[in-house]
């Protein structure tokens, strides 16, 4: 059966909005693009965002897709009407943005019929539930069902994948230079933040335990790796941790720079965040310390991932913030953490 996207010769993608679905929506973008060759395609995603996309070979464009105020929609839909898509996927599950886009001018979108707008689409699968609730699968998978639902050929090896250009990488060296960082060093970054929420954040006095169990025994060079509004989780490790830490905050690593730092690293451990999926994106072994998140939402391309969680009767409860003692990721001890981490690289070597 031939696809309702056949002939669409300008397709619009709203993207997701979190940097780890923007990252694990990437085989949705390699799809489109191989089944759609001649089309023009336009990613839909906040600026900030699309320098997690820049230099890929996916998209002919980007639109601002900073929709929640009415100048940001204005803007959205100014750009859009330029553009002029004929169709638009939503890889967004809301139905402010089925009403937004419609509202742009475009009148056939396809995504999942969930959350009150079956009405606004064209078409696309139901959610999968079991018992009333929706059933977890891996994000790369859910997303990947539209595809299969327009009739799309899947990519054999649907993996996350990125890419930066050559004066970003010079950049970055740059920088890595400038604190001391040679080639052939071990590397490990620390990413202690998430933008979600505290409850997925593992206390600063582990992560500086941390640090010095990987610089004393791995001789490795240790990296803090944080984004806007971090800035206190940083210096607590900092000022608990006898290891002698790299801090990039002055540095100003934005989305697009991360992307190389990320691949320079032999080692990430991190919260359940970003730039988990950045790492995997690189293939660099990556442990994942992970709370109050269902581990069935990232279940995909784990071979170079080891997650550690307590299974607690409290989770997953998907909570911004624990209501309780935060148990979930306070129990986690680094010592087992670190013992997960050699044991991941023993794998991988």
């Amino acid at each position: 059966m031939e696809s309702p996207l056949a002939h669409v010769k300008t397709l619009a993608v709203r993207c997701p909005n979190w940097v780890g679905d923007i990252v694990m929506a990437t085989p949705v973008f390699e799809c489109l693009r191989r089944n759609l060759p001649q089309a023009r395609i336009f990613g839909v995603l906040k600026g900030s965002a699309q320098k997690i996309l820049r230099d890929s070979p996916w998209f002919d464009g980007f639109i601002d897709g900073n929709d929640k105020s009415w100048a940001g929609f204005q803007k959205m839909r100014s750009q859009l009407r330029q553009a002029r898509p004929e169709a638009a996927i939503l890889l967004t599950n809301s139905l402010r943005s089925a009403l937004t886009l419609r509202f742009s001018g475009i009148g056939t979108l396809y995504g999942y019929r969930r959350e009150w707008r079956a009405g606004l689409l064209a078409g696309g699968p139901a959610i999968s539930r079991n018992g009333g609730r929706i059933t977890p699968m891996p994000m790369i998978d859910y997303y990947l069902e539209i595809c299969r639902w327009l009739g799309l050929e899947i990519p054999a090896d649907p993996r996350p994948r990125l890419f930066y250009s050559n004066s970003v990488r010079r950049q970055a060296q740059t920088v890595l230079e400038r604190h001391g960082i040679r080639e052939g060093e071990f590397v490990v970054g620390l990413n202690p933040g998430a933008s979600f929420g505290s409850s997925k954040c593992w206390p600063p006095e582990h992560f500086a335990e941390l640090a010095r169990l990987c610089q004393q025994n791995m001789g490795a060079k240790v990296i803090l790796l944080s984004g806007p509004g971090e800035d206190d989780i940083v210096q607590a490790i900092i000022d608990r941790t006898t290891a002698s830490v790299i801090d990039l905050r002055a540095d100003k690593i934005d989305l697009e720079m991360l992307k190389p730092v990320v691949e320079r690293c032999n080692l990430m451990i991190t919260n359940d965040t970003g730039p988990r999926h950045y790492a995997v994106a690189f293939d660099v072994p990556v442990v994942v310390i992970m709370g109050p998140t269902d581990p069935r939402y990232t279940e995909a391309n784990t071979d170079r991932t080891v997650v550690v969680r307590k299974d607690l009767e409290c989770s997953p409860c998907h909570l911004k913030v624990c209501p309780r003692q935060h148990e979930c990721m306070r129990e986690i001890k680094p010592a087992e953490v670190f013992s997960a981490a050699e044991t991941l690289l023993s794998v991988c070597a």
